[in-house]
């Protein structure tokens, strides 16, 4: 555990760093006439920056053994930037989050979540994503080895437990279909960008210019600004100087509309001469 000036203190793992942060007690001005204050209590902040869910050795045991001494007042982030890995590394995060910091966990899309990763981000209330953040489902991969009938019966058990705990995440939550489901079990990536997860659902803030902005405040913004650059291209078509070729387009169309004009001309005469 390393300790700094500031009393933060921070915790390693292979792939994972925990930094603990004393918040001191606050007052949030309710009413000012009447003098009224909230008493927001000290707290201790968990944040937890993850990486691969590929742990070897130890060191996640005592990351885990810090976020147990967690009280209920105490929050936690998880900021991922990972590609995935460990099904059941990250199932040890799930446990965690239901046993000590239930409704107080916020995940950070800090670039990217693809497999296990995904479905960490998805696991929290608050979902905090940047204008670039992407994320990446798809179904899970193992390896079994052992006697033909124990290895049989450990997929039938994995396949039927894992699927579970994977629609439990995205499906219930509307993230995915259950056709898309299906599709993601056959082998089918689900990729995303940030303005699809907000249509999803997938994410509930987003962090633009230092504010952090609603879902649906950040698409109507998206929509703004697709509208504005509709218009700016129009104009410059509009302002773009002739090239070669679409002088020569209008001089093939001169003659074109020459000839349609003598037959209408023909047609009128004719019609004359009949009445």
């Amino acid at each position: 555990m390393h300790t700094y000036k500031s009393g933060e203190k921070s915790l390693d793992s292979e792939y994972h760093t925990l930094f603990i942060e004393e918040k001191k007690e606050q007052r949030e001005l309710i009413d000012w006439e009447q003098k009224l204050y909230k008493i927001i209590p000290k707290y201790k902040q968990y944040s937890v920056y993850i990486d691969s869910f590929h742990e070897t050795k130890k060191g996640l045991h005592s990351v885990f053994n810090e976020l147990r001494k967690a009280d209920d007042k105490d929050t936690l982030e998880l900021r991922i930037s990972s590609g995935g890995g460990s099904v059941l590394e990250g199932q040890q995060f799930f446990n965690i989050i239901i046993e000590k910091f239930r409704e107080r966990t916020t995940t950070y899309l800090d670039n990217h979540g693809y497999s296990m990763g995904a479905l960490l981000f998805c696991m929290s209330r608050k979902r905090v994503i940047y204008p670039y953040s992407d994320i990446m489902f798809h179904d899970y991969s193992q390896g079994v080895y052992g006697k033909g009938g124990n290895v049989q019966s450990k997929v039938k058990h994995s396949a039927q437990s894992l699927k579970s705990f994977f629609h439990d995440l995205i499906v219930d939550r509307n993230f995915l279909s259950e056709e898309e489901f299906q599709h993601m079990l056959l082998g089918h990536d689900f990729w995303m960008d940030a303005e699809e997860m907000c249509k999803r659902g997938i994410a509930t803030h987003v962090i633009v210019g230092g504010q952090q902005v609603i879902a649906k405040e950040y698409l109507k913004q998206l929509k703004k600004e697709k509208k504005a650059q509709k218009k700016t291209t129009k104009k410059q078509k509009k302002n773009a100087p002739q090239t070669s070729k679409d002088k020569a387009a209008e001089v093939e169309e001169e003659p074109k509309k020459g000839k349609k004009s003598k037959k209408a001309t023909k047609k009128k005469k004719d019609r004359k001469k009949k009445d």
